[in-house]
């Protein structure tokens, strides 16, 4: 599979793709994440990806507001209380490239203006009709999501007439959105959704037909950290599901990921490490 072409961030910085794997490093400032150790507000989240850069994560993804299946949406303004601080204090003590998990314009004009580079949008630029036009006009990179439905109500008895054509149609019509907006194609990045409106099967046929959904065009980033698909496979909870988890991205990589989103950062770096030597033809 051909090696994507780099991630162009503001201030013209790249995040390059030649070597193992970017790892995306989760901070949830908020006390509502499924996953209870990915929480931390302010000086505590901070220390969190600090910790993260120490153990080799390429990005912080920082987000405020839960999306998890039955999570409703907080307003802008305890959104923002939770997130700037947490940017601004970051950037004061690192310069690795940072990505804000909104769906909200107006937070992602403020995080962009306090130092993040990414915009990590679950809705694709559904739920906001500014978010395009924001990101065009700050120059950040965006990552575009597929998914079905709201976190409030998406893991309902998900359903697809065709999962594969639906997604890749999806993508098609929501990149061109991003292209008209004035988002050039070298700062996108797409994201099937696991998790998002998909059912246990229809995870892993994302996860086994990556290129195939997404395509060769743009980097594909996959977030499926300790998520439950992974527990009705296995039968553990979310703080047992790290072998679980790492099995998955190790197959998602094979497939064609070129970032996965985690919640173990040491972990994941070793795993990307490995496979990258495995697959190195030098």
């Amino acid at each position: 599979m051909k090696c994507k072409l780099p991630l162009l961030l503001p201030n013209d910085r790249l995040l390059d793709f030649s070597g193992p794997t970017p790892v995306m490093a989760v901070v949830n400032c908020n006390e509502d994440s499924f996953y209870a150790p990915s929480r931390a507000l302010r000086d505590k989240a901070v220390e969190m990806a600090l910790k993260a850069q120490e153990e080799g994560a390429s990005i912080i993804d920082f987000g405020a507001e839960s999306t998890r299946p039955g999570s409703s949406y907080i307003s802008c303004e305890e959104e923002l209380e939770r997130l700037i601080p947490v940017i601004s204090d970051f950037r004061k003590h690192s310069a690795l490239p940072v990505s804000v998990d909104t769906r909200k314009a107006i937070v992602a004009r403020s995080a962009l203006d306090a130092g993040a580079d990414i915009i990590n949008d679950i809705s694709g630029f559904t739920d906001d009709p500014e978010m395009a036009a924001v990101c065009a006009e700050k120059k950040a990179a965006v990552v575009l999501m597929h998914k079905k439905g709201i976190p409030l109500s998406m893991q309902n008895s998900p359903f697809y007439e065709n999962l594969q054509a639906d997604i890749s149609a999806w993508f098609q019509t929501t990149i061109n959105s991003a292209l008209n907006a004035g988002i050039s194609p070298e700062r996108i990045v797409i994201d099937p959704g696991i998790g998002f409106g998909k059912s246990l099967s229809g995870n892993l046929q994302i996860i086994r037909s990556l290129a195939q959904i997404c395509g060769n065009d743009y980097p594909v980033l996959v977030g499926l950290s300790r998520k439950s698909f992974i527990g009705e496979i296995c039968g553990r909870e979310a703080p047992d599901r790290l072998a679980g988890t790492l099995a998955a991205n190790a197959a998602a990589i094979m497939s064609g990921a070129d970032i996965i989103r985690v919640h173990d950062v040491k972990e994941h770096v070793d795993l990307v490490k490995i496979l990258f030597a495995i697959q190195d033809k030098e």
